[in-house]
């Protein structure tokens, strides 16, 4: 009989690589005939509450009041799934969902996917450490993310995101136009600054060009502002775009441009790769494992809007190479479906070893 799983991660209220993942997650788990529940970090507030949503104090304590009770839920499942970042969304909603598995006797599993954790893991000390120690078993999507546990003396259990390729359609661009698209929220850790830059200098060599912003974050108001003083006519922020809206925005654009200066192994890209785009990246994180510079995409410096602008006019310049660069990206895809992750995930859920 399969164990009753329950995973803890955001909800879709909020749009982020985390609640992709676990949407997708629930869905294939689901198809194949596993129970699995499902428990939002943010859970609905009450009717005529909504607007503490909008002072972050009281949103905070709200939002604790209603999720940690709801743990008691958690008693229901064999096996606890807990979808993490770092810092203090790490000690508010994962640190409390780890402490009610344990209380609860139920089998643990920590799914870490933040590209900050060894700072986290560096710096945080014993708002950390003794919960990782927790954790019956860590899950990691990348390489990368094992490597920095280790070093911090931790064993994970490396299984890679999952994209669904059926969800968007592949096209070769003949030829790429000057279309460009970013997916980041608009964090500062994402650089989105960056891609405005380098878009300053791309329309300075095609005037029609365009970019579309898909994203929200505390870093609006000021890449706004940033769009206005550099005077660029083609930029559009889209604000939050829904998983289900995404597909049809990647199919509209032409090149995919990412400035991230800290990161995991972004969904974002993967979603790149399934609609056919060419990816221009930095190579933070996991992204220098998934991109290979000159084969599958083209990898910049951080913080270099030129490098950057100079490898998406050479995608443009030179069409053929743009179109077998995407199509060396999407054969990539296979290491990132259901279908090649499935039996791990099940591994993880009756405690086979690693």
């Amino acid at each position: 009989m399969s164990p009753r799983i329950a995973l803890v991660a955001p909800s879709i209220k909020i749009v982020g690589g985390q609640m992709i993942q676990a949407q997708a997650l629930l869905t294939h788990l689901r198809a194949e005939g596993w129970p699995v529940d499902f428990l939002g970090i943010d859970p609905a507030f009450p009717w005529g509450l909504g607007w503490i949503r909008r002072l972050p104090y009281a949103r905070t304590a709200l939002n604790q009041a209603l999720y940690i009770p709801g743990l008691l839920r958690l008693r229901q499942a064999d096996v606890v799934q807990v979808f993490s970042a770092s810092y203090w969304s790490f000690l508010l909603a994962v640190a409390p969902a780890m402490a009610a598995t344990r209380m609860l006797g139920k089998r643990l599993i920590l799914n870490y996917h933040s590209g900050e954790a060894d700072d986290h893991l560096a710096r945080w000390g014993l708002l950390v450490h003794p919960w990782l120690r927790l954790a019956h078993e860590i899950v990691v999507p990348s390489e990368y993310l094992r490597e920095v546990f280790a070093r911090h003396g931790y064993r994970s259990r490396v299984i890679p995101n999952v994209v669904n390729t059926s969800d968007f359609r592949y096209r070769e661009r003949r030829p790429a136009r000057p279309h460009l698209v970013s997916t980041r929220n608009l964090e500062r850790h994402y650089r989105v600054d960056n891609t405005l830059e380098a878009f300053a200098l791309i329309q300075a060599r095609y005037p029609q060009a365009i970019l579309s912003v898909a994203g929200y974050g505390r870093e609006e108001t000021r890449l706004r502002e940033l769009a206005t003083s550099l005077k660029l006519a083609g930029v559009r922020f889209l604000g939050r775009v829904a998983p289900a809206e995404l597909p049809a925005l990647l199919d509209q654009a032409d090149v995919f441009v990412n400035s991230s200066i800290v990161d995991n192994q972004p969904v974002s890209v993967l979603e790149a790769f399934a609609a056919g785009l060419p990816v221009v990246s930095t190579p933070t994180g996991d992204i220098a494992n998934m991109i290979r510079d000159g084969e599958t995409g083209l990898l910049v410096p951080p913080g270099d809007p030129a490098a950057m602008a100079k490898a998406v006019i050479s995608l443009l310049e030179n069409p053929n190479r743009a179109r077998e660069l995407a199509r060396r990206a999407h054969a990539e895809l296979e290491k990132y479906t259901w279908a090649h992750v499935s039996k791990r995930w099940a591994e993880v859920y009756i405690g086979s070893p690693a």
